[in-house]
């Protein structure tokens, strides 16, 4: 029987289990693959926060010394119950990766790793992976990744690569599994994998290092890949084999669908991969979860979706899962509906994230966001009326958006503030590959072949220096934004902010 590993890498959030490899396993498992996956990402932080590190100022040593309880103290619903508590278990821990990364020379977060290398260019990734012994994790991989190959005889290794925060250490390991275990193939795959890939500037510079690379969702290709004959595959759950995370109890991420339904936003990653929409059956979701229910009791529901339809929406409405859940969705008429909004509580649904970007309508026109500002006040009542948290995306520095309009974004924002619970502020990068760079200016931000955004001149002189200028001393600092901005849970934000839904512990 043909077998394979599949790995997900560090470093990136360890509060919920990979989904990817959790998908890929259920469904080839379920048409005659022996597939085992190993959570890299969740080893790789024990592995880091055991390491010894030479800091000796007050707070450093504090962490140290309670490093065990607050790891235990994240896991447990009562460190949710006070923010402030949250908060210092949060920063300790962080404080701890910190003071390993200084002295072992990389910058590391509870949600990042930086080492000198850039992820964005392909002549550092392949001496990441011929220098595989300089990496951090390298004296990880001998203890655990080398021992599951051994055990488990695969003949494929999958390595999922989801955030550029894996990459480097991804392709250590890569030139370390090419070292120790130079027969086994090597197909890489994940969201950065796929936004790579679908890049009309992409030009494989792996070849050689990595057998194969497969964008999008990957079951079907692998399973033709892994058998050597195309063969129409069954569907089945996703199949989590490690639970233990930074979270009070088990998340359950799920993709009911890959890319978005509207796609139609100018500037989005989406629109410039031309990434297609394809939902599962609301029958089929409604199906899993309730297998998954039974198999993993979970705390919460993590939708992955670009958007949570509408139509999936109704169906957990119908035939609530009896867990609580949140994801993204879109602005609609639908969540403008009060009483659509108290049912979609009833189902469980503890917060959405609003993509609103903007509160100056010119901009959403020009962006082509598809949204009417006096609907979005509608929804945030509505969700607000229902008791559903929001945790609002905006975005500034669109090549439409001066400095008058950031600030009717400002108004906007505080005039609905006692119905935003979070808020994510984001700078535009613009896609390298969408269609509206070739009317604009570029910069590079930084060197890379593998870059999936560029810097730009303002059209509006709107710099990102005056941007971050004002988000720092103007809109951060309004009274009625600032109590939003304090509440976000810090590295982990909206993973962990449904778990402060008043309706939890």
């Amino acid at each position: 029987m043909v077998s394979l590993l599949l790995i997900y890498p560090p470093l990136a959030k360890n509060c919920e289990p990979p989904a990817g490899i959790a998908r890929l396993a259920g469904f080839l498992r379920a048409n005659g693959v022996r597939c085992a996956t190993m959570d890299a990402n969740r080893k790789g932080l024990d592995y880091l926060l055991g390491l010894d590190f030479h800091k000796t100022d007050t707070w450093s040593t504090r962490a140290g010394k309670n490093l065990s309880a607050n790891v235990t103290g994240l896991q447990n619903s009562h460190f949710y119950t006070n923010f402030d508590r949250y908060k210092r278990a949060v920063a300790d821990v962080n404080r701890v990766l910190a003071g390993v990364g200084e002295a072992y020379g990389v910058e590391l977060s509870l949600a990042n790793y930086q080492d000198q290398s850039s992820p964005v260019q392909s002549d550092h990734l392949l001496r990441a992976a011929q220098k595989y012994r300089n990496n951090l994790f390298y004296p990880f991989f001998k203890e655990n990744i080398s021992p599951t190959i051994v055990q488990e005889q695969p003949d494929f290794i999958g390595i999922s690569i989801a955030y550029l925060s894996q990459a480097i250490s991804a392709f250590a390991l890569i030139g370390f599994i090419r070292a120790e275990f130079p027969g086994l193939k090597i197909i890489l795959g994940g969201g950065l994998i796929t936004s790579w890939l679908r890049s009309p500037l992409w030009e494989n510079p792996f070849d050689g290092l990595v057998d194969d690379c497969i964008a999008g969702p990957g079951e079907q290709s692998l399973l033709d890949m892994i058998s050597g004959e195309k063969k129409v595959g069954k569907t089945a759950p996703p199949e989590y084999d490690c639970t233990d995370y930074l979270a009070p109890g088990f998340i359950l991420p799920y993709a009911a669908s890959s890319g978005c339904y509207w796609n139609k936003c100018l500037f989005c990653p989406e629109t410039a991969e031309e990434s297609p929409y394809l939902p599962l059956p609301p029958e089929q979701v409604l199906a899993d979860l309730q297998i998954l229910r039974t198999r993993h009791r979970p705390l919460l529901i993590h939708f992955l979706d670009n958007a949570v339809s509408p139509a999936l929406m109704k169906a957990l409405v119908k035939n609530p899962s009896g867990v609580p859940w949140y994801g993204f969705a879109r602005v609609s008429s639908l969540l403008a509906d009060e009483q659509f909004c108290r049912s979609l509580r009833r189902s469980g649904c503890v917060m959405l994230k609003l993509g609103i970007e903007s509160g100056d309508q010119q901009v959403l026109d020009q962006m082509n966001k598809g949204i009417e500002l006096d609907m979005v006040a509608q929804v945030l009542r509505a969700l607000k009326s229902a008791g559903i948290l929001t945790y609002v995306y905006l975005l500034f520095g669109t090549p439409s958006e001066d400095e008058a309009g950031a600030e009717r974004t400002l108004e906007f924002t505080a005039r609905h503030h006692d119905e935003i619970g979070f808020l994510n502020l984001a700078v535009f990068n613009l896609p390298l590959a969408g269609p509206e760079a070739s009317g604009l200016a570029v910069n590079e931000f930084y060197r890379g072949d593998l870059s999936l955004y560029t810097d730009f001149s303002h059209p509006k002189g709107w710099s990102r220096r005056k941007i971050r200028t004002f988000l720092s001393k103007k809109f951060k600092r309004h009274p009625a934004i600032a109590p939003i901005i304090q509440c976000d849970p810090p590295f982990f934000t909206s993973n962990h902010a449904p778990l402060f839904h008043s309706s939890f512990f």
